[in-house]
This record gives structure tokens, sequence and C-alpha cells, in this order.
């Protein structure tokens, strides 16, 4: 939400103007909680305290005659008559915002915009995507928590999650936006001690690389080491950049996302044709937060950088 729309929340009599007729201000507090999913996170975008928040969001619900949210794990979710409120809501944001212009008229975006995104995908893609939108519009800024697992029911304090293979979710747009490839690799050194494996069934004598098999919550990932089988474990971990370095290490073959490995002249591709996993990276989010300017923006400038990087996500030379 704009810092002009925050002050009028936090300055403006926040008590209902008409009988029946709902303020802009109660809107504007139910479209904060709308999209974090918290009362405490909306206090602290709007300069407001909890009690606030929950007396406004009571007031409301009062003026409509129902329930404006739900009570999920985690946080809140917009009932059916929120979401049609949280529209209002938004046209009201966006009178707000059409005061904010620059010299030649363009919308001055600003906010803040939450990603969650495996480890991969956070540095390689969301970082440099939103570098892009910091340059192009310096007052959003752009939070992003690496961690590898399936979608959320309830998006509680994210905008945005982007995760590996395709995710059943309910109130909520579930979009795919690129595929990836996972091949099989070693270092220069290890692989002159210990030889290329020169079928599947050689792999059965190698240590692998890879997620540590008990803490793997992404179905897609974990049906990904079926095209290795036989293989020992090696190195393990959450996290994908500890795999890449262990195999670099020379702890055994990695499977590695080829975006990654191939950044690294001392990974060499094993069984290229006979181990290659393909992957795809799906967008989550609420449709109302999709609507939100600075939140399409970095959407965009996500898109444009795996636009730029779709060889190099399939492992194409």
């Amino acid at each position: 939400m704009t810092t002009s729309a925050a002050v009028m929340c936090k300055n403006a009599d926040m008590s209902t103007a008409f009988s029946g007729r709902p303020s802009a201000d109660d809107l504007l507090v139910l479209l904060a909680v709308g999209r974090s999913g918290r009362f405490v996170t909306a206090a602290e975008e709007l300069g407001l305290n909890h009690t606030t928040i929950s007396r406004r969001i009571a007031g409301l619900e009062q003026t409509l005659g129902g329930r404006v949210l739900t009570r999920v794990t985690g946080g809140w979710e917009l009932t059916d008559l929120g979401r049609e409120a949280l529209a209002a809501a938004e046209a009201v944001e966006s009178a707000v915002k059409s005061l904010a212009a620059d010299a030649d008229g363009n919308r001055l975006l600003e906010g803040v915009v939450r990603i969650s995104a495996t480890d991969g995908f956070s540095a390689y893609i969301a970082a440099p995507a939103a570098a892009r939108v910091r340059r192009d519009h310096p007052n959003v800024a752009v939070e992003i928590v690496a961690t590898t697992r399936r979608a959320s029911q309830h998006r509680s304090g994210l905008d945005l999650e982007i995760v590996v293979g395709e995710p059943q979710v309910r109130r909520a747009t579930a979009t795919q936006l690129a595929d990836y490839r996972l091949g099989l690799y070693g270092s220069s050194e290890y692989l002159r001690e210990h030889d290329a494996p020169a079928t599947v069934e050689d792999l059965a004598g190698y240590p692998l690389v890879y997620f540590i098999d008990s803490m793997l919550r992404v179905d897609d990932l974990d049906l990904a080491s079926g095209f290795v089988p036989g293989m020992r474990e090696s190195v393990t971990s959450t996290n994908v950049f500890v795999h890449v370095e262990a195999t670099r290490a020379s702890a055994g073959l990695g499977l590695l996302p080829c975006f990654m490995a191939d950044r690294h002249p001392d990974l060499v591709r094993v069984l290229a044709d006979s181990v290659a996993v393909t992957l795809g990276y799906w967008l989550v989010a609420r449709a109302e937060t999709l609507r939100r300017p600075e939140v399409a923006a970095v959407v965009a400038a996500i898109r444009s950088v795996l636009d730029e990087q779709r060889g190099t996500l399939l492992g194409r030379e």
C-alpha cells in the first residue's frame, strides 16, 4: 500500500461516515489485511496498532452485514463478501495512487513485494528480476525468502510463491512460468579418478549428491531421484547450492539443475541423453495480489529474466 494511503488510514477520522456505507479508510485496512493475511503485518504497514485493525474490521463487517475475513492456519483469508469489498478497496487505493506521479505523469510505484522461491530460482531469477524492478521503481522493495517446499494453502505474509511442479491450491492462481532441467554431473577431478559411467546401470557404483530424502517436501523433486536408480547417498542437503559445491568437491555425482551446474567449468555432465529430468516452475498468488501494480511489475521482470534464460534453464549449450 502507498505511503499516502497509509497516512490516510492513520490520520483520517476512521468512523463510518454514513450508515450502511463503508468508509474508504476501513476498506484500505481490509486491503492491507487481505494481502498480508495478518493483522500485525497490516498494522505495521498502516502505522496502526493491532487493536485498531481488529476494531476497524469489526466495524466494516457490521456495516456490510457479514464476515469479510475468516480465520485460517497462520492468519486470515477473505470471505466471498470480503473479496467483493476488496474490489472497492482496490479502487480506493488506485485513486490515491493516481495522485502520485512523476513529471511525465507516470504512476510512481511503491510498496513491499515478498517472494518465496527455491534457492536456485531465488539467486538466478528472482534476484536479477528484483534488481530490474528497483532500477525502474526505487520505492518498491522486494523481499526474497529462499525455501524449497510445496505451495502453501494459506499464503499469509507472502505475495508470490514460486514452486516446483504443478501445485494444488485453493483461492489462488497457479501459472506455469518455465521448465528447467536436472542433469547428472561430476567434477573433472572426480571423473579422472573414477571414470565416467558409460550406462545408467553403471550408476549403482557411484554415490549421489542430492536432497535429504526424509526432509524433501516437493513431490516432483522426490521423483527425480528415480532417474538414477541404485545410487547410494553421499552428501545430502536441503540446499541446492550445497549440492553444487559438494559435487565440485568430488563427493560423488550430483543431480543438479543445469542452469546452476553449467556455470562451473569444473563440472562435467554425464549420461546427458539418459539422465535428463525436466521439471516446471509455477507461480502461485492470490488474484487480488496479482492486480497490485508493484506485484505486476515484479512478475513482469521475472518473466523477462526467464525468457532470456530459457535455453540455459534446459541445459542447452
